[in-house]
């Protein structure tokens, strides 16, 4: 079971359910940043952590809340 404020990454299967935030990309780039709407996700539980798809790019994403 994940908890508040752990961290995960692109291709990783979601533990929990909840809401997500952009924490950074996974090759350690910082632009171009992600769009507004990409920066918060809703995730089940099963579903595959998605990249920014704006970038192209993997993506660590932080639980910000359980649903």
């Amino acid at each position: 079971m994940a908890s508040v404020g752990d961290r995960f990454k692109t291709g990783e299967t979601c533990a929990a359910s909840g809401v997500y935030g952009f924490d950074g990309y996974t090759n350690g780039a910082s632009v171009p940043p992600p769009t507004q709407e990409e920066r918060v996700i809703s995730l089940q539980r099963g579903e595959a952590f998605p990249p920014i798809r704006s970038s192209n790019r993997g993506a660590y994403w932080r639980l910000h809340r359980l649903h």
